[in-house]
């Protein structure tokens, strides 16, 4: 490893106005996923230094009047003269696209971040931006407005620490939307980054409450623990995490993986820390050798009947697998890097896991055992769901099944301007069909529960009569035949009553779209309706409340208390009424459901619809504090 890191390491490729001119192209937007990308980027560049060997503390805070700062135990941001810019090195780095330690690969081998356009794009979005380095038994102070150079560098004396401290406030004359940060969707990210980087130490802390919110991360086992935090609230098969780690060149790969005894599979792949939604080489070498590698170790210990053998998707049920490779120069499909293209990764990816799982199954045969077994039984029920899942396959809105007598299809073609309601009960879907405008808005009642799909293998799932009318409406297929491409509606509205039979049926609902249909979800298809709760009326003035405070505060605003009537269910409100309040694309208020965090959102519906009690209950004791208006 070469351990001088100076301004030579330094190379430049660009100015800084194109990033104020177009923000969304450098941050993907300047709403609220753009401004956290912001601590993303120096919180990457500290990640960065740490994976080199440098740093083992990032300390994250969020300060008064959503101030990030950010420090690290590291080299300290070099100092010295850049011998192109004839500025320091930091305000090079600062004040130049595209200037960065990690277009040298003898400074950093792996990088998380945007190849060094991190720290000045978010110099460029802040309104100022203060950077405090610790170097050589020296510290340095620079500060920036707007991208600006304000003050030169400054030795502020002698210090014993090293390691770089950043702080900036977000511009808001380009955060227009907001810029105070989610405490949240900063833990969930840096909980993440400590997983998929052992060792080293993250804390959190946010200053604008009382008392302050504090969290330190620090996960020795890495991947391994990953996976057993994301399986807590599941049963698992073996008790002991497979893990396997290698390298190919400059190419290094982890995976830990363990079966659980649920119905879905939750493969996660990342690259250089970024998760990538869409998989890629590193996803298709995993699953191509966990198939391969069980198939031989079944055969060959002679645990299939005649003929018998594993597809992939019977190998991968009830699968919690983390993936995570290093590189340094991947290539993405896209911008969002949502997924990996590098076809050199396939390859390593397959021999760090044929040699590790292979090595696993040997040395534990009664793991290896119940893993085949358990391939076995998805692989029986696959044979079953196939019969069952021909009938969902949809030739036309009104073939067989008594399909026809539920959807009340619309007449529009396009998914793009089609939507569908999914209404519970006859008595509500009765209203959506008189309200609805037919030209664009199909409605499909349900008559029963809908099946806890956490619970169930395929082939009972399609046996349920509420689910295949959803697939066979949605036009998508199911299980391997799915193709969210193929889907008929680009707007999937659940519409429940707002009381807690209705709530339960709405969670129902989105565990299948989140087990089986997730690209729905991840597309941004998915949405809940949000019925009024009240109607008030004072001779012919009428008026809809949401919620109790506000028909409170709609009734103190009156001359003289306005009749309110409570609906207790959809049904009760007449076509014209559900129209305006609704389904009125031009007053009702649509909840789109996303995939901010799809490990967030796996845990937790294994906990609320899975089978274990004990994480239910605690998480009931701990959140019931929080519960108000449990009949809305």
């Amino acid at each position: 490893m070469n351990k001088t890191y100076d301004s030579k390491n330094i190379q430049i490729l660009e100015g800084l106005e194109a990033v104020k001119k177009r923000p969304g192209m450098y941050i993907g937007s300047t709403g609220p996923k753009g401004l956290h990308h912001l601590v993303w980027e120096i919180v990457d560049n500290s990640v960065d230094e740490a994976l080199a060997g440098y740093a083992s503390e990032i300390d994250i805070r969020i300060l008064p009047d959503n101030i990030i700062e950010v420090v690290d135990n590291g080299r300290g941001i070099p100092v010295d003269t850049h011998p192109k810019t004839n500025l320091p090195a930091v305000e090079t780095i600062l004040t130049t696209l595209h200037a960065g330690g990690k277009f040298d690969n003898d400074s950093y081998k792996v990088s998380g971040g945007l190849h060094g356009v991190g720290a000045s794009v978010v110099n460029a979005l802040s309104e100022w931006f203060e950077v405090n380095i610790h170097r050589d038994g020296v510290e340095y102070y620079q500060r920036y407005e707007r991208g600006i150079t304000k003050t030169s560098l400054e030795n502020r004396g002698d210090t014993e620490k090293t390691g770089t401290r950043i702080r900036f406030k977000a511009d808001n004359l380009v955060f227009t939307e907001s810029n105070a940060y989610d405490y949240e969707t900063l833990r969930l990210r840096i909980q993440q980054m400590a997983f998929l980087n052992k060792g080293i130490t993250f804390k959190l802390t946010d200053l604008r409450v009382e008392p302050n919110q504090t969290v330190t991360y620090r996960y020795d086992g890495g991947i391994k623990e990953y996976v057993e935090y994301l399986n807590k609230n599941k049963e698992t098969l073996h008790e002991n995490v497979i893990y396997a780690e290698g390298q190919s060149g400059e190419i290094i790969v982890e995976i830990a993986m363990q079966y659980n005894n649920a119905f879905s599979q939750n493969i996660f792949p990342f690259t250089n820390n970024i998760h990538n939604l869409e998989g890629g080489t590193h996803e298709e070498g995993f699953k191509m050798t966990l198939t391969r590698v069980l198939n031989t170790y079944g055969k060959n210990n002679n645990l299939f009947k005649k003929d018998e053998g594993l597809l992939g998707d019977d190998t991968r049920e009830g699968l919690t697998a983390i993936i995570s490779v290093k590189h340094p120069d991947p290539q993405f499909e896209g911008q969002t890097k949502s997924k990996l293209g590098s076809t050199e990764v396939r390859r390593v990816v397959a021999q760090v896991l044929s040699e590790g799982l292979e090595r696993h199954l040997l040395e534990n045969p009664n793991d290896a055992k119940i893993i085949i077994e358990k391939a076995l039984l998805a692989s029986r029920a696959r044979i079953a769901a196939k019969k069952a899942r021909e009938a969902t396959r949809r030739k036309s809105p009104l073939d067989g099944l008594g399909f026809a007598s539920k959807l009340a299809d619309c007449r529009a073609k396009d998914p793009s301007k089609a939507e569908i309601y999914i209404v519970e009960g006859d008595s509500a879907g009765g209203s959506a069909k008189q309200g609805r405008e037919s030209g664009f808005q199909a409605i499909l009642p349900l008559r029963g529960k809908v099946l806890n799909v956490e619970k169930a293998r395929l082939d009972k799932i399609l046996a349920n009569k509420e689910i295949l009318s959803m697939i066979q409406a949605f036009g998508t297929g199911i299980g391997d035949e799915f193709n969210a491409d193929l889907v008929r509606y680009h707007k999937i509205v659940i519409m429940t009553d707002a009381d807690v039979d209705g709530a339960h049926i709405r969670t129902l609902l989105l565990t299948f779209l989140f087990r089986y249909m997730k690209p729905l979800i991840e597309r941004g298809y998915v949405y809940i309706a949000h019925p009024p709760l009240y109607k008030l009326q004072q001779g012919k003035w009428v008026d809809y409340a949401f919620t109790e405070d506000e028909m409170e505060a709609k009734q103190q605003q009156l001359s003289k208390r306005a009749n309110t009537q409570r609906y207790k269910g959809l049904g009760e409100m007449n076509p014209e009424q559900l129209w305006e309040t609704t389904m009125n694309p031009e007053n009702r208020t649509l909840l789109k459901v996303s995939m901010e965090d799809a490990m967030e959102a796996d845990k937790l519906f294994s906990m609320l619809m899975g089978d274990e009690v004990e994480p239910r209950r605690d998480f009931i004791q701990q959140n019931a504090a929080y519960a108000k208006n449990l009949d809305i």
